[in-house]
């Protein structure tokens, strides 16, 4: 059996049991969104996903309605977009449970490349575009390294061509090197160092 088969198995078979699982969070996260900020929940925006698939990546929001018409980037701890309770969803990763749905779907995989949106695919060149060859994930090695992303960006005058020129380059090398690496010893590394590293903001 090829990797990649097994891999999607143990992906539809874990996401549907932890979503089961954090049936009762979700709910709670929902209500706390809800009565500090409104509707919406969720938070879904067009993402590239394995071969140039486009799919809507589905969070739970953080930010305030109508956000992202100034701009795509979140900008430091203190974005002013962010709303109270984003600050703690963003803080521990909550924002990103809903994206085992995604999962389940087959859009999107535990382990594997963060997908990208359109605007910045279209700059990859074909090289680059091998991130495209495997299913998203919620983490990689790139998502290790640039765990406090936004913080970085912060320090850069602008912060729209840090991403663009230093950042993005160098996510893409690393989730290149994870495709290179990609086993089922090499996802469970990463799901204890993601595992660690969140535990480490407690």
């Amino acid at each position: 059996m090829k990797y990649s088969t097994f891999k999607r198995g143990f992906d539809f078979l874990f996401s549907l049991i932890f979503l089961i699982i954090l049936l009762p969070f979700f709910l709670i996260i929902s209500l706390m969104i809800i009565t500090t900020d409104g509707f919406p929940i969720f938070y879904n925006q067009k993402r590239v996903g394995k071969d140039q698939k486009i799919f809507k990546i589905l969070k739970f929001r953080t930010m305030k309605k109508n956000a992202e018409t100034q701009g795509k980037l979140t900008i430091g701890e203190k974005d002013p977009r962010i709303t109270k309770i984003g600050y703690f969803l963003r803080k521990y990763k909550i924002d990103e449970l809903p994206q085992l749905w995604n999962i389940l779907k087959g859009d999107m995989s535990f382990i594997g490349p963060r997908p990208e949106v359109p605007e910045y695919v279209a700059m990859y060149n074909d090289q680059q575009k091998e991130v495209l060859s495997v299913r998203p994930g919620l983490s990689d090695y790139a998502s290790l390294r640039y765990i406090n992303e936004n913080e970085i960006l912060s320090h850069y005058p602008s912060p729209d061509d840090a991403y663009i020129n230093i950042l993005l380059p160098q996510k893409i090398k690393l989730s290149k090197k994870y495709i290179a690496e990609m086993s089922l010893k090499t996802d469970f590394e990463i799901t204890i160092k993601t595992i660690k590293k969140i535990l480490n903001n407690v």
